[in-house]
């Protein structure tokens, strides 16, 4: 991992792929031939979230996958831990690396953050590639009741605190019940390390607190709803959205998709098979074949890499 001061704190991130030159750490905006992807990862995940989707993209494209503020390898300032807050530290993280025109992919939170910065830096863009994350505001009816009620209880002063800061709920459960397939102790070891304290977990906390529901948090709402905006009128930019089944935790359903097939300008919808919410951990051969056959056909690869082949 490298790392690269932001704000007030420092990025750690993944650099590599085609004419990367990420053996310096110097960014250089595109590659010869296409863009930079750059992998966002969510809440309470970090760039290890790629580490089997990777392969699949850096034979033809330059990919980097940052460390949100507070989480993985980052810095963990004192800061509220905001959305704002997340977006600032990632825009930093673009300007210090001089990148330009990327395709970003987002997971979770991370799809929310690529949809703010597409929507705020729409000549950036050069596609968008989003999984289980957060297309729209919702409200309370569209949630299913026990999550429901683990939004409510999230929210909740004192109890969203014993939840997430004391019994580290989050990294307790996201790879046993947000997976099909539950991880070996290896495999969680580094989502866990980075909060070995309840103080370390807040950024864990904010995220929880930020789910958008019945117009709640009202910031967040507004910057939801702004990225709406972008995602019906941005025709030049196009998008994918990769969905899966057999999961109560998945966050993206038949409703969802219905939505965004209806709202969302020059999207491909691409079904990935069955995986729970954190749908790398079970499905990254196919995340990664889907995420490399659509830059291919829009030509957002670098044409004169070798292709590498996958298993």
């Amino acid at each position: 991992m490298l790392t690269v001061p932001v704000l007030d704190s420092h990025l750690a991130y993944l650099d590599t792929g085609a004419d990367t030159g990420a053996d310096t750490g110097a960014g250089a905006g595109a590659t010869a031939g296409g863009p930079p992807v750059v992998l966002l990862h969510g809440n309470p995940t970090s760039s290890h979230l790629w580490r089997k989707v990777v392969p699949r993209l850096a034979d033809r494209s330059r990919v980097l996958a940052p460390d949100l503020i507070g989480m993985g390898s980052s810095g963990k300032p004192a800061i509220g831990y905001t959305f704002d807050d997340q977006a600032r530290h990632l825009d930093a993280w673009f300007e210090a690396l001089g990148l330009d025109r990327v395709v970003l992919v987002g997971h979770d939170w991370g799809g929310a953050l690529a949809l703010d910065r597409a929507a705020r830096c729409p000549d950036r863009v050069a596609g968008v590639v989003l999984l289980e994350t957060f297309l729209k505001p919702l409200a309370a009816e569209e949630l299913p009741p026990p999550a429901r009620a683990r939004a409510e209880a999230f929210r909740a002063p004192g109890v969203g605190e014993r939840l997430v800061l004391e019994q580290n709920i989050f990294i307790e459960t996201a790879f046993e019940g947000g997976v099909l397939h539950p991880l070996g102790e290896d495999e969680v070891r580094p989502y866990r390390e980075p909060f070995p304290t309840p103080e370390s977990r807040r950024p864990m906390l904010a995220w929880s607190r930020m789910t958008p529901i019945d117009g709640d948090p009202a910031e967040v709402v507004a910057r939801m709803e702004a990225y709406g905006g972008w995602l019906a009128g941005s025709p030049e930019v196009p998008k994918l959205l990769l969905t899966f089944d057999s999961s109560p935790t998945l966050l993206v359903g038949e409703a969802v998709v219905a939505w965004a097939r209806e709202h969302v300008a020059a999207l491909t919808v691409e079904h990935c098979g069955p995986a729970g919410h954190h749908a790398p951990e079970d499905r990254p051969e196919e995340i990664g074949r889907a995420i490399a056959g659509w830059l291919g056909r829009h030509r957002l690869v670098n044409i004169n890499a070798p292709v590498v082949q996958g298993d």
